[in-house]
């Protein structure tokens, strides 16, 4: 009886994928920047203690394909023990410090700044990214073709050569694939705040993040959802490899398994049910195919009954992940395999721990 369940359970998770390709699909890719650039951006930068990272993001943001004077960059530093300056720059560049009102640092520093922002659009990116040299003309020429109020844009890693930074990337690649494939079917409710736009109008209309400010994390996610429910048809995603930004994986376990925590513990947030059936379709479905390898341990069950939910469940995920990483990095997979039999354990680790437990970040607990 317990192996049919568990059938059944994967046989659901298999088919919410194969919905997510189908989404993934119906995303158009553009790359088109041939039109004169004339969007105005203030990029906002929250930042706490990323005195080595921060010159390298500048320095991207130097090399821009895009004129100095539609684009200026605000960072805002959320009490960093060690001081930043900025050296000589041909764009606009302040810092403020961080006014905390909310038990969220980075939905502070973004209200902070939001204050000093004169520009119709805002983008949010992270002190450890890097962005492409077409980002904000690519961003630009969309804006100027499409009715888009707020812009989600994809994010990847730039990986060494190590099993956990490659796990990483390939969990990004998972999480990527189901943010552009719910998209696709019309049913966005995720997406990254290291890539993220939206018109000033717009969010003092949303009433920025009123409502949520309790909860740590989700200044991107929570604003996203509110824009779905209220202006869905203004919400879009933009599939462009010009427009991808690149972040650091992290080096250590334990630093994972926090951010990831901190991921979670959002979902009971989320004001789009999708998201919600989702998580949930996910989490059982790795929790099932744990539950069959143990009976199989145990002898519970076949062999062979454990091998068919194993394939039927790595086929599919291996398909969304290829996908994905494809459009994300030109660099191959790697420890696929190895990463897919970790990877339940991790995520359903990750998922009962945010439930109960407290989590560091940025020297801060949660």
């Amino acid at each position: 009886m317990i192996p049919i369940v568990l059938f059944w359970i994967i046989l659901i998770y298999a088919i919410t994928i194969a919905c997510l390709l189908y989404g993934f699909s119906k995303v158009n890719s553009i790359e088109y920047t041939g039109l004169p650039p004339k969007t105005n951006f203030t990029i906002i930068v929250p930042f706490r203690d990323e005195a080595q990272n921060l010159p390298k993001l500048l320095e991207s943001f130097s090399k821009l394909n895009y004129p100095n004077d539609l684009f200026e960059v605000i960072l805002v530093d959320d009490a960093s023990q060690e001081e930043f300056k900025v050296q000589n720059l041909k764009f606009k560049t302040s810092i403020i410090p961080n006014i905390r009102v909310s038990n969220s640092p980075k939905k502070d520093a973004i209200l902070t700044a939001i204050q000093f922002v004169k520009t119709d659009w805002i983008i949010t990116t992270d002190a450890d990214c890097t962005v492409n040299k077409n980002w904000l003309l690519t961003l630009d020429n969309y804006i100027q073709i499409h009715t888009a109020s707020m812009i989600a844009g994809a994010v990847t890693y730039d990986c060494e050569d190590s099993f956990l930074h490659h796990f990483q990337q390939l969990d990004l690649a998972s999480l990527q694939g189901a943010t552009i494939g719910s998209f696709g079917l019309r049913k966005g409710f995720i997406c990254n705040g290291a890539n993220f736009a939206y018109t000033k109008s717009l969010f003092e209309t949303l009433k920025g993040f009123q409502g949520n400010d309790r909860i740590a994390s989700g200044d991107d996610v929570f604003l996203l959802q509110k824009a779905m429910t209220q202006f869905p048809d203004k919400v879009h995603y933009l599939k462009s490899k010009n427009n991808i930004v690149s972040t650091k994986p992290l080096n250590d376990w334990k630093s994972l398994f926090y951010q990831r925590v901190r991921w979670a513990s959002k979902t009971g947030s989320y004001q789009i049910k999708f998201g919600i059936l989702l998580g949930l379709v996910v989490f059982s479905g790795n929790l099932s195919w744990i539950l069959s390898f143990g009976f199989w341990i145990l002898g519970k069950t076949s062999f062979f009954n454990f091998i068919s939910l194993s394939l039927i469940k790595f086929f599919i995920d291996a398909f969304l992940i290829q996908k994905s990483n494809q459009f994300l990095t030109k660099m191959k997979m790697h420890y696929l395999v190895l990463s897919c039999i970790i990877y339940p354990f991790f995520s359903v680790s990750v998922a009962l721990y945010s439930l109960f437990g407290k989590y560091e970040w940025k020297g801060r607990k949660f």
